[in-house]
C-alpha cells in the first residue's frame, strides 16, 4: 500500500474522531447538529471581521472607523501623501446628518511665514486662568492625547504615544491606570484619576492627598483630572483580571499582585456636587494645578446642579471634559457601548446650555472627546463651543493599531505588547 493510501487512511480517522466528538460533547448545538462541517461556521465568524474590512464593506461602510478615514490617518501619521483622487464616495443625500462645513467665499490668507502644518495652533483659554490657579497655564496645542492607561495599552503604546505628545507639543491624559515610567518621555502630562485613585490611593483605595502633591511635584503634570464616567461604558467600572494584576502594574496602582484590581463605579470620595467641589479645591490649593472633571451626559439635573453651585461662587471646576457615546472603550458592555450616554454632539450642547444660562460658560475651558480626530468632527466640536479636544483611538491608529476590534481579549494582532494588551477600559 502506498504512503498516499496511509495519508487518506490517516485523514478519514481524524475526520471521524473529530465527528464522533462533536455528536457527544453538548457544548456548541451547531457542531452537534452539523459534525465536522460545522467548525467552518466558527472559522468563518474567527475572520469575519478581516472579511467585511477588506472584501465586503466599500470605503465608507466600517464603523467606528472607515476604511477611507484610516487610510488618512495611517498617510498623515506617516507625513505621506494623505490626499484621495476622482471625488468623494459619500452620499450626501441618503446621510441624514451628514457634515456639511460651508466654505468663504473668499478664503482668508495664510499667515507670513513657516509651513502651514508646523503651525502651533494653542487654546484661547488659559487653563485655570479664571479661578487664578498658581499653575495655571495656556495648553500649545487644542488637539490632546485622551486618557488611555497602562494596563488597556501596553508600555510601549504608552511610551509611543507620549513621545509624539512631546514632539507635536501637545497634552497627554494618562488615564486612571496611574503614573508609569511610559509616561515619562517628554510630554506633558494630563494626570487623570477615576474612582480607584490609582498612584495616590491610601491602604482604603482613598485619596491620599500628600502623595498626589509629591508626585505633581516630581513629574511633568500640568493639569488633573478626576474622570466620573466614560462615554463609551458611564456607570461602570473597571476591572482588571487578577492574571493581569502584574507585579508591575501593581507597583502602579499602589494595590497588590495577582489580586483582581476593581475600580469602583461610585467614587469613595464624593458622592454629589458640593463634596466633588470640596475635592477639587483641595486638590487644587494643595498642587496649585487646574483641576477639571471627565463626564459622560445623561440627565441634565447634575449640569445645572454644577452650574448652581460655580454661579458666583468660590468653587468650581478648570474644565470639563464632555465624552460622548461614540468614544472608545478596551472593553465594555454591549447594551452600554450601544446605548448608554448621549452622542457627543448633543452632549456638549446639553452641557454647555446649563453654563451659558448663567452667563458662566466662559469660565471653563471646554474640552470634547469622541471620535473628533477627524479634521471635520474637531470642526463641528469647536463650532459647538469646544475649546479643544481630545482623541484617542486616532492616535493609536497611528501607532499601528489595525481596528481588529479585539481589545478585549488581550490578543491584539498588531502586537499585543506594542498597541493594546489587557481587557480592561480605562
Amino acid at each position: 500500500m502506498s504512503a498516499w493510501w496511509w495519508v487518506l487512511i490517516g485523514i478519514v480517522a481524524f475526520l471521524a474522531l473529530v465527528a464522533i466528538y462533536d455528536v457527544l460533547q453538548r457544548r456548541h448545538s451547531i457542531l452537534r447538529v452539523f459534525p465536522v462541517v460545522g467548525h467552518l461556521r466558527y472559522i468563518l465568524e474567527a475572520f469575519g471581521p478581516e472579511l467585511r474590512q477588506y472584501i465586503v464593506t466599500s470605503n465608507d461602510d466600517e464603523r467606528p472607523f472607515s476604511r477611507n478615514q484610516r487610510r488618512w490617518i495611517y498617510a498623515s501619521s506617516k507625513h505621506q501623501n494623505n490626499s484621495f483622487g476622482f471625488g468623494t464616495e459619500a452620499e450626501f443625500e441618503r446621510s441624514p446628518g451628514y457634515l456639511i462645513i460651508s466654505p468663504a467665499a473668499f478664503a482668508a490668507p495664510p499667515p507670513d511665514g513657516g509651513d502651514p502644518d508646523d503651525w502651533p495652533l494653542p487654546s484661547a483659554k488659559v487653563l485655570g486662568g479664571p479661578r487664578a490657579r498658581a499653575h495655571a497655564f495656556r495648553p500649545s496645542s487644542v488637539v490632546n492625547i485622551s486618557g488611555m492607561s497602562f494596563g488597556a495599552l501596553s508600555g510601549r503604546a504608552v511610551e509611543s504615544l507620549n513621545g509624539g505628545a512631546a514632539h507635536a507639543g501637545c497634552l497627554q491624559t494618562t488615564g486612571e491606570g496611574g503614573l508609569t515610567p511610559y509616561h515619562l518621555r517628554g510630554g506633558d502630562l494630563v494626570m487623570q484619576f477615576g474612582s480607584g485613585w490609582y498612584g495616590a490611593r491610601d491602604a482604603r483605595g482613598r485619596l491620599d492627598l500628600p502623595q498626589l502633591v509629591d508626585l505633581a511635584a516630581e513629574h511633568p503634570i500640568r493639569a488633573i483630572e478626576l474622570k466620573l464616567s466614560q462615554g463609551a461604558k458611564p456607570g461602570v467600572g473597571g476591572m482588571l483580571p487578577a492574571a493581569k494584576v502584574t507585579p508591575e502594574i501593581a507597583a502602579i496602582r499602589g494595590v497588590e499582585p495577582g489580586v483582581p484590581c476593581v475600580s469602583p463605579a461610585v467614587n469613595p470620595e464624593f458622592r454629589n456636587v458640593d463634596e466633588m467641589l470640596d475635592v477639587v479645591e483641595r486638590i487644587a490649593e494643595a498642587t496649585g494645578l487646574p483641576v477639571g472633571i471627565k463626564s459622560a451626559v445623561g440627565e441634565t439635573g447634575f449640569w445645572a446642579d454644577l452650574a448652581r453651585h460655580m454661579d458666583g461662587g468660590a468653587r468650581g471646576v478648570d474644565f470639563i471634559t464632555i465624552d460622548g457615546g461614540e468614544g472608545g472603550t478596551g472593553s465594555g458592555p454591549l447594551a452600554f457601548v450601544d446605548h448608554v450616554g448621549l452622542p457627543y454632539r448633543l452632549a456638549q450642547a446639553r452641557a454647555l446650555r446649563a453654563f451659558a444660562e448663567r452667563g458662566i460658560q466662559h469660565e471653563v475651558t471646554w474640552i470634547g472627546s469622541g471620535r473628533l480626530g477627524l479634521p471635520e468632527e474637531a470642526v463641528l466640536a469647536f463650532a459647538l463651543g469646544a475649546d479643544m479636544v481630545n482623541v484617542g483611538r486616532e492616535a493609536m491608529l497611528s501607532i499601528g493599531c489595525i481596528q481588529a476590534q479585539r481589545c478585549h481579549s488581550g490578543h491584539c494582532p498588531a502586537g499585543g505588547h506594542s498597541v493594546g494588551m489587557a481587557p480592561e477600559g480605562h
